[in-house]
């Protein structure tokens, strides 16, 4: 069941991201339409590992109820009968070879930011607000994404910057939101994660962080119904 985003007022997200302390930003598919680039590159580490993997649209949605790449790996080699054995250093190698080629293709300038992105994050910078970045995918391949659309310099915008292997558990587990607040040293109800997937949601809100979605691609069907408001997208907003 789909959340009701319909009685959500510009004005009302407006609000919600004026009043912030702190934005908090997810960053695959939040951020960025990035997921088709991680399918691609998954599927191009199978080829060059020499396995009969390929992961369609509708199988990697599926799998992105996983979060992380390698445990997306390791989920999906277990949902297989009579699969070869594959060690965490195949597991460490096949993700290896995945983000590589993705930084390529991102390199490519082929996946901008969202709309709206670029405005708040300016604005929210004018305002004096601060930014963080709370996600699953690895330092790596923020820096891919966020080097080609802001610039070399872009952490330096950022007061705090927390992947997943920076904490124990990732989404929906809230490590990494309450990893975020410890660093800023605010409270949960002075910031707004900005996510785009019921994990991520689910992540923030256990952390007593408000939330604002932004559907994408992949999880436009998800359940958003503890969601502070949900839109289209981040446009207006800045």
């Amino acid at each position: 069941m789909q959340a009701e985003a319909a009685t959500i007022e510009p004005t009302d997200a407006s609000e919600l991201i004026r009043r912030a302390a702190a934005l908090i930003f997810d960053v695959d598919g939040t951020l960025a339409e990035t997921e088709e680039l991680h399918r691609q590159a998954f599927n191009h580490a199978f080829v060059r590992h020499g396995l009969d993997w390929h992961w369609d649209r509708a199988v990697y949605k599926d799998l992105l109820r996983v979060t992380g790449g390698k445990e997306r790996i390791r989920a999906y080699h277990g949902r297989r009968e009579n699969a070869s054995p594959l060690s965490d250093a195949d597991i460490a190698e096949l993700h290896r070879v995945k983000t590589a080629h993705y930084a390529g293709l991102i390199e490519t300038g082929c996946c901008p930011l969202r709309p709206g992105v670029t405005d708040l994050l300016t604005a929210a910078k004018a305002r004096g607000q601060r930014l963080a970045i709370a996600t699953t995918t690895s330092h790596g391949n923020i820096d891919a994404l966020l080097s080609q659309a802001l610039g070399k310099r872009w952490a330096a915008d950022f007061d705090a910057i927390v992947a997943g292997d920076d904490v124990r558990d990732k989404k929906p587990a809230p490590d990494v939101y309450l990893e975020v607040l410890a660093r800023l040293k605010l409270e949960a109800s002075d910031c707004v994660a900005i996510e785009d997937s019921a994990n991520g949601m689910i992540a923030a809100s256990r952390a007593n962080i408000p939330v604002l979605i932004t559907r994408s691609m992949f999880f436009r069907d998800d359940d958003f119904s503890a969601a502070r408001v949900v839109l289209d997208d981040l446009s207006g907003l800045g």
